[in-house]
């Protein structure tokens, strides 16, 4: 039995989001790429609460206090997770890793084709985390112009362009 849950997210929840993204961020905080990033940059909770009320966004929960979310958005046929983060306190539980599956069988059942995200390909709970769970990172990128242009989008914010990258879960 886990000590966490998870739940679709609702339109009050979206307060405590920006605090769990800001504590998850530690993780960032040290690398020499990332220097120049504005690390109190973050979801705005009226931002959250528009993707909320897509019906695709999650929260798990240890107790009653919310550690952890995924922020995602329909495009067309694809699900695009725009944010996961998990309180450092709470990391290595397995907690991010459900509420992608959760994601996944959402999407499934709600029609999607495949789920995308752009994340660091070089850190260990990016990209090599979602390969572990079935995504693929995004090769032909003519091919999917949204993605190209998010992760361009992304490189005019100050991340490095060299070590982003877009993935791709297609669903059955």
């Amino acid at each position: 039995m886990s000590d966490w849950s998870l739940r679709l997210a609702r339109a009050d929840d979206a307060e405590a989001m920006p605090a769990i993204e800001l504590a998850a961020s530690v993780l960032f905080k040290d690398d020499p790429d990332l220097v120049g990033l504005d690390f109190d940059d973050h979801w705005q909770p009226d931002e959250l609460r528009r993707l909320i009320r897509k019906g695709h966004c999650l929260v798990s929960h240890v107790g009653e206090e919310m550690v952890g979310f995924l922020v995602s958005q329909p495009f067309q046929r694809e699900l695009h997770i725009w944010e996961m983060d998990v309180l450092p306190a709470q990391q290595g539980k397995g907690i991010g890793a459900g509420m992608v599956r959760a994601c996944q069988i959402d999407a499934r059942n709600s029609g999607f084709k495949a789920i995308t995200l752009t994340t660091f390909r070089d850190l260990p709970w990016n990209a090599p985390f979602y390969a572990r769970l079935g995504f693929e990172q995004v090769t032909a990128l003519d091919a999917h112009p949204r993605l190209a242009g998010e992760l361009a989008n992304e490189a005019d914010d100050g991340l490095p362009a060299e070590r982003r990258c877009a993935m791709i879960h297609f669903l059955d």
